[in-house]
């Protein structure tokens, strides 16, 4: 194979793997995508022998690496803040994010009751999520868990499921269901160990044991 058009697709694959990371939402999987891709490049401006290039790459892989370093060092603060379901911001952020959650969990209603519980997740005292359940016996069936885009990390799922099952434990909740929804929204779900059960919801029973609150 001519090794020219071997070069070609190293930059061609650079192209590819830089153009696919500015469509993520995710900040993390951003920079993990466009530090693959600035590799890429440096490798295909040493081969072709355009120092700019692979400079150029050089400087982008290293600013990727040292904010990914940040990410992964920072501790982030979780807690959760219960709203009543009349609430003005939480009516106006069902409504901002309409779209998305329309798309991620198609079978919301947007009609928050005073029967169900409403959360936010707070991460550095930031509302990244929100999450509606109606308590049914010693079961809650969840009926929104949205996380906005640029922190779907999956840490506020864990912290939600994992790390705040003492939350429902006060209010008797033992078990958590949920639809389906989207495919994106199972993956999800699959990914916070719940287990699709013979009647096609999802359930996740909470950890016995108290996990500490970060």
């Amino acid at each position: 194979m001519d090794l020219a058009f071997i070069y070609e697709l190293i930059g061609y694959a650079g192209s590819i793997l830089v153009a696919v990371s500015l469509a993520m939402k995710s900040l993390q999987r951003l920079r993990i995508i466009n530090m693959i891709g600035a590799i890429f490049f440096i490798i295909y401006g040493l081969l072709i022998g355009a120092l700019p290039v692979a400079l150029l790459n050089g400087l982008t892989l290293f600013v990727n690496v040292y904010n990914l370093w940040k990410m992964w060092q920072q501790k982030d603060y979780f807690t959760l803040m219960e709203v009543r379901a009349d609430s003005a911001y939480l009516i106006r952020f069902l409504e901002f994010y309409r779209k998305e959650i329309s798309e991620f969990v198609p079978t919301y209603q947007f009609k928050p009751g005073d029967d169900q519980i409403v959360v936010f997740i707070l991460r550095n005292m930031l509302p990244v999520g929100l999450v509606i359940v109606k308590p049914e016996g010693d079961t809650a069936r969840i009926f929104l868990d949205f996380v906005i885009p640029g922190y779907r990390d999956f840490r506020a799922g864990r912290f939600l499921f994992d790390e705040s099952a003492e939350f429902y434990r006060q209010r008797g909740i033992q078990r958590l269901s949920t639809a389906p929804g989207s495919c994106k929204h199972e993956t999800y779900l699959q990914r916070m160990r719940f287990q699709l059960e013979e009647d096609g919801r999802y359930y996740y029973e909470l950890p016995t044991r108290l996990i500490r609150e970060m």
